[in-house]
């Protein structure tokens, strides 16, 4: 008999999920509620390309806020220096920022653990002093503005939907293929995958650089989504390269979709604190956003080490009711 096709092996949540997002847009007439789905989009491409470094190839990094800062300061500047639209700099924002990621793995895979996140760190801050001191070049603290392309936000939000789904799609053919295996060896025991004959440093290397590209054109997709950056914002350890590291542990270090349940999260998260649960709190209650994360972030580790998708099955155990055990009947003799 021949292979017949089986519906059920269809992953019917992830096709109804894109299907949704698909269609977001079409149902919902609200530019605040587009406004959020664009932001979280926009975290599911950084909050994922963390994930590969990190997640996968066992790098932590605390300063992807250099690779979002390099690609939106490209478009920027392709509009201020150039006199060029900034979406000629979007295309160019990525690879930019491969390039400076390509240096940056130079300089910090020497280093292990600990000192590799204090390494990025530190680079971070190097980034933001420059772009906060190089007046002539990035404005400096005034930052840089530019004129919005479109009124409507949908063609804003296809495009960060188009983002997404090319960066998930991406990092999960390349984890299916020899590269994937090599990065998760390095994350386990990176002595023991270089005695295989695995240049930790080549596939380090190449994992920073697909992450290093995706987290660039975010980076240019805000520039011209925002219309206006600054250093306190693209550059920031707390708004970009800690939010990002949040995403994945709230989502699931590790695994594909983390990531993308993360976004979502932390994006609903920080607009119900932002809008002090819609005037239902006190202001001050909203101003204590960084203490909550803090303890979800100790709460998900404690509870849920691998995240809401990767602890999914324990998750659902807790929701399912557990089955009524009758009892053996006792006989007489």
């Amino acid at each position: 008999m021949g292979n017949t096709f089986n519906w059920r092996k269809i992953p019917w949540a992830k096709v109804l999920s894109v299907a949704f997002l698909v269609l977001f847009p079409l149902l919902v007439d609200s530019d605040y509620y587009r406004h959020l789905f664009i932001i979280a989009l926009m975290w599911v491409v950084i909050g994922s390309s963390w994930n590969l470094l990190s997640g996968y190839t066992g790098q932590v990094s605390f300063g992807h806020a250099i690779f979002f800062g390099v690609g939106a300061y490209t478009a920027g500047l392709f509009t201020t220096k150039l006199s060029m639209s900034a979406w000629w700099g979007m295309l160019l924002g990525g690879p930019v920022s491969l390039l400076v990621g390509i240096v940056i793995g130079w300089i910090c895979f020497r280093l292990r653990g600990p000192y590799f996140a204090l390494a990025t760190i530190a680079i971070g801050e190097i980034f933001r002093q420059v772009a906060e001191n190089w007046i002539s070049f990035t404005e400096g603290m005034q930052g840089i503005l530019i004129i919005q392309t479109f009124r409507s936000k949908i063609p804003y939000y296809y495009l960060a939907l188009g983002l997404a789904i090319a960066c998930v799609g991406t990092i999960a053919l390349v984890l299916r293929s020899k590269w994937g295996f090599y990065f998760i060896a390095i994350r386990e025991d990176q002595d023991a995958a270089e005695a295989l004959g695995i240049s930790s440093y080549r596939y380090k290397s190449l994992s920073l650089m697909i992450s290093s590209f995706f987290t660039g054109l975010a980076g240019a997709f805000y520039m011209n989504y925002m219309a206006f950056i600054d250093p306190q914002v693209v550059f920031s350890l707390h708004y970009i390269s800690i939010m990002a590291i949040l995403v994945g542990i709230i989502g699931g270090v590790g695994t594909i979709w983390g990531p993308a349940v993360g976004a979502f999260i932390m994006v609903l998260l920080q607009e119900t604190f932002r809008s002090s649960f819609y005037g239902l709190v006190p202001r001050w209650v909203s101003e204590a956003h960084v203490l909550v994360f803090g303890l979800l972030v100790i709460f998900v580790i404690r509870y849920m080490a691998n995240g809401m998708v990767g602890d999914w099955p324990k998750i659902q155990q807790l929701w399912s009711r557990p089955k009524a055990v009758s009892s053996p009947s006792v006989s007489g003799n």
